[in-house]
């Protein structure tokens, strides 16, 4: 069994700790437990592991959130991907900090990386791993807050909910995705 782990994030030092990339802190955190390293690759830093005798393969695109899903189209197609074994990791401004949700399917609720995922994809019929970074911003301030820093309140309990999403992706990749919304939702 081979699986696609998906973390939506930009790159470059200015986005590094933004709420926008937490996708990709999660993926960090997820290769650093496993001892799998990232390399450069076509569209996207990659790192595969066996977890359990399943093949893991987690992708960091390098297409910026709003054209990720050229990066997960082609990897999808290059490692033979079903697509219930595709997890895409998201912020979600309208899920409270640290809340995580999966969904098997769903629209891409404004999220310019889902949408640009189910385009590529042609398809919406996958799982998302939501990640909360709730939404304390003005009108009209969306993109400025998702581009922030957590905040040092934030900071001090990130860890804690990122070791939650990986402990999901876990779940996802060993007990499915019906086992890990009851668990985890």
């Amino acid at each position: 069994m081979k699986y696609l782990i998906v973390g939506l994030g930009n790159v470059g030092e200015e986005y590094e700790g933004t709420r926008h990339n937490i996708g990709f802190e999660i993926l960090d955190s997820f290769s650093k437990k496993y001892k799998s390293d990232f390399i450069v690759d076509k569209h996207a830093e990659i790192s595969t592991l066996n977890l359990k005798g399943k093949k893991v393969n987690l992708i960091k695109p390098s297409n910026y959130v709003n054209n990720s899903g050229k990066a997960v189209n082609y990897w999808c197609q290059k490692i033979g991907i079903k697509k219930e074994n595709l997890l895409v990791i998201v912020d979600d401004i309208a899920l409270p900090f640290g809340k995580i949700r999966l969904k098997k399917t769903g629209s891409d609720g404004g999220h310019n990386g889902l949408k640009s995922i189910d385009i590529h994809l042609n398809d919406r019929n996958y799982c998302r791993l939501r990640f909360g970074i709730d939404n304390n911003f003005r009108k009209g301030q969306q993109s400025k807050y998702v581009l922030s820093k957590f905040s040092k309140e934030e900071d001090k309990e990130l860890e804690f909910f990122i070791i939650d999403a990986c402990e999901a992706i876990e779940s996802f990749i060993l007990q499915g995705s019906e086992a890990t919304m009851n668990a985890y939702n």
